[in-house]
């Protein structure tokens, strides 16, 4: 059985910085990527970054290139996602979620197979 636990949401102001990680378990051998979503107005989910599994490749939407920073320990099969320079509009449930093949696309939350149960990053101004 697959399970995605996120942590290391919370408070932080504006300007500041925070890194939820997020815990893979069960049969996580030769999946494709892990990817974190945002909710997003006008949109179920929005993509924020991926990194295929091997953590050799790492993609990041516009808004949060140059800011935001995924990486992955490997022997904890755990992945991060470092969050600088938070802006109150970045408010939001954050999700991980995992492909096990690659399905053309890391942006569309609707290629991912398993997703983690959320974690709440609040941003105060």
């Amino acid at each position: 059985q697959v399970q995605l636990v996120e942590s290391g949401g919370g408070l932080v102001q504006a300007g500041g910085s925070l890194r939820p990680s997020c815990a893979a378990s069960g049969r996580t051998f030769n999946w494709y990527g892990l990817g974190w979503f945002r909710p997003a107005p006008g949109k179920e989910r929005e993509f924020v970054s991926a990194m295929n599994w091997s953590g050799a490749s790492a993609y990041y939407a516009d808004s949060v290139k140059g800011r935001f920073t995924i990486s992955k320990d490997n022997a904890r099969n755990t992945v991060y996602l470092q969050m600088n320079s938070l802006k109150p509009g970045e408010a939001a449930v954050y999700y991980c979620a995992v492909q096990r093949i690659y399905k053309g696309s890391r942006n569309n939350p609707a290629t991912y197979d398993y997703w983690g149960q959320g974690t709440q990053v609040t941003v105060s101004s």
